[in-house]
Parts: C-alpha cells; structure tokens; sequence
C-alpha cells in the first residue's frame, strides 16, 4: 500500500473507460434525491409506458420493462363480488410468459375532473370506483366504465382478485373500441393470467390497440416481432412499431429505437437520429438512456462534448440506483472532471458499486491512498447509502 499522502497517478485512459450500451444498464428505477441514492423501494413514475429497458445490439431481443400497474393478487380480497357482475371463467393461469413487458399505463378518465368513478379509482376509494362504474355499465355501452372494472378486478382493489372477470370486461370494452382493454387483453394473452396463454393472441391484441394509437401497446408489438412470438421475426416490422411507440413519448420505445438506427439493425444506420431518440428517452428518465448520452456528451460523440452536463446525469442515474453510473461519476469525481474534485467522495460511490459487483482497480487504489480519517468518512458514507438504496443492478 502507499503512503496514505502520496495520490497516485490518475491516468486519463483509465479514468476515462467510459463504454457504449454494453455498460450502461439499468438499475432500479427510483426517484433521485439531492443527498443519497433513493430508498429501497421508491419508484419513480415513468411516462407513459413504465421503466426502463435495453435492447442488444446484433438484434437481440431488448428486455422489456415494468410499470406500477401490472395484474397481480393482492395482499387482502373482498369476500363478495359485485351485483351484476359477468360469471367468472375457470381458466387455468400459465407461468407469465415476459414479466418483465411494459404493463398498462394509468387509466385517463374521458372528461378530467368529472368522472366520479374514476376519480375515486385515482383518490384509492376503489369499492365507491367500481360501485361507480358498475352503475355506468348497467345505464349503457360504457367501455371506459368497463375498462375500469377490468382493472379493478385484475388488480383486486375493492373487489375480489378474479383476472377471468376482468379479461371478460375487458373484452366487452374491447369490442367498443377501447384500446386500454385491448391492450390489457394482450398482457394477459401474454402472460396466462385471466386468459389462456397465448403469444399469438397477445401480438393480435397488441397490434389491435396500436393501430389505434396505443402507444405501449406498438412497443410490446415490437418486442414480440424482435422474438419472434406469436408472430414471424421481422427487426424492420419491430422498427415500425418502435417508430410508432416512440412518436408517442415512450421512453422504452425512444430507447430501442435509437439501438436499432445507430446499430443499423432493421433499418437503414442514422447515428443523429438515435442520438435525438437517446437524448429524448433521457429526458424521460430512462436510465439507460441517461448513461448512455452521459457517455456520449463526456466523449463528445455524436453531441457536443460537455463534461458538466454529462457529469449531471451520471450523477442522476447514479441516484438512481445505477451500479455503472455510479462507477463513472465516481471517476469524475475522482479527477475533478465536470465537477469539482472530491476524491473522498469518488470513494464512496467507488465503494457503493463494487459493493453491488462493479470492481474498478483505478478507484480500489484511490481508495488505499486517501488519508485513513477520509477513507474512513468514504466506507462510513458508503455504508449509509447501502442501507437505503435499491436493489443492486448492473
């Protein structure tokens, strides 16, 4: 070991290691905060179509993302189900097929403000939401009515848990022309839960919803085209349905979209182009997205260069619970590029992600040459931000 005053040289190549989308994956996507990274369990909401993902380079398939609504039991159930309500289908739940899909974005009342079922639905008063809807239902053709009590049972929120009832809502809304029960009916077609499972019948209701403007819906239709379930692989048909995604703010669809155009898989290369999509699913808070154009702003590569900005948002991934954003920002830190220097606290964002599987040697050595107090306040500091951050990621 040095001497604990000596620094040790800061080469530029090994500070700078700084690689592309093979590096770059996400972590938990949590809200960041000034002051540590965000608390197990905090969840930022994406819009609109969940969290982050990563689709491979060569045409391999991306992994897909999750979001606040998926269909899911509850922790508790009513006893007794709604008047009224269809009879239940005993259909025999698959394993879920991709867990890991963008699930349904929230429901958007038709009228803001002057919907009561719905506003009780988005206030967490779910049994005056589906006594609600349920009298909507039976006044009319309401689909938006039964869409929300679809959800309402997917979910068993003020009603039993009983995924068959919501797919058999879902379908009456469907065929109204409600592209939030058709995507619904996809997931479920997905992943075996309220129908039986089925990839083709997913891709069907997928492509029902998107043609009608679904966003989440087109990524999910793209994700199955990249695999090749449920309908013939086709990376220019994935591109399609990611282009149609993309132009509707999801930040997935952005992010895939920008991998295929800068890899030129499906469709022709345009390295701008994926750079204006990384930047814009950035700007949603994909954190994949966020290391990616960090690095490319701290390269210069595509962007105009500019340390600080990228040191702003490795700092945020790494708030976020993002193992190799808090690998570079601590190497920033480290040699004081676009931020000022802090080597004790380069340590202790080193020391978080080595802690989660990230080894660095250049920051182990930083470490063993700090001043045994600061080293100390860098392990202390680590050690607090552990306790409460999510769940490792690489």
């Amino acid at each position: 070991m040095r001497h604990a005053g000596a620094r040790p040289a800061l080469a530029l190549a090994a500070l700078l290691l700084l690689q592309g989308p093979a590096s770059a994956q996400t972590g938990a996507p949590a809200r960041p905060s000034d002051s540590k990274p965000a608390a197990a369990g905090q969840t930022s909401k994406p819009a609109p179509a969940g969290q982050t993902s990563k689709p491979a380079p060569a045409g391999q398939a991306p992994e897909p993302a999750r979001s606040p609504t998926s269909v899911q039991a509850p922790a508790a159930q009513p006893a007794t189900p709604l008047p009224g309500a269809p009879e239940t289908r005993g259909v025999k739940p698959a394993a879920p097929a991709l867990p890991n899909l963008v699930l349904n974005p929230d429901i958007t009342p038709p009228v803001p403000g002057s919907d009561i079922a719905f506003g009780a639905y988005q206030s967490g008063y779910y049994i005056t939401a589906a006594l609600e809807a349920l009298k909507r239902v039976r006044a009319g053709r309401d689909p938006a009515a039964m869409t929300l009590l679809g959800e309402l049972y997917a979910r068993g929120f003020g009603v039993p848990y009983d995924p068959p009832r919501a797919a058999e809502y879902y379908r009456r809304a469907a065929q109204d022309g409600d592209t939030n029960a058709m995507f619904a009916l996809g997931m479920m077609a997905l992943s075996g839960h309220g129908l039986t499972q089925s990839d083709m019948e997913a891709a069907k209701w997928f492509e029902d919803a998107a043609q009608k403007g679904h966003g989440p819906a087109a990524y999910n239709l793209g994700l199955l085209y990249m695999q090749g379930r449920g309908v013939v692989s086709d990376l220019p048909a994935a591109a399609k349905w990611f282009r149609l995604a993309a132009d509707a703010g999801v930040s997935d669809a952005q992010y895939a979209l920008s991998v295929l155009l800068r890899e030129g898989n499906g469709v022709a290369p345009d390295r701008a182009a994926a750079m204006a999509l990384l930047h814009e699913a950035a700007l949603q808070g994909h954190i994949t997205a966020e290391v990616e154009y960090a690095i490319a702003l701290f390269n210069g590569t595509g962007v105009t260069k500019d340390e600080a900005a990228a040191a702003r948002l490795f700092r945020k991934a790494a708030l976020s619970g993002n193992a190799i954003a808090q690998n570079r920002y601590a190497r920033l830190l480290s040699a004081g590029r676009g931020v000022p220097q802090d080597r004790t606290m380069a340590a202790a964002w080193h020391l978080l992600a080595k802690g989660r599987g990230l080894a660095d040697p250049y920051l182990d050595q930083l470490v063993d040459t700090l001043p045994p107090a600061d080293r100390k306040r860098a392990e202390a500091t680590a050690r607090r931000w552990a306790e409460n951050a999510p769940a490792p990621a690489l």
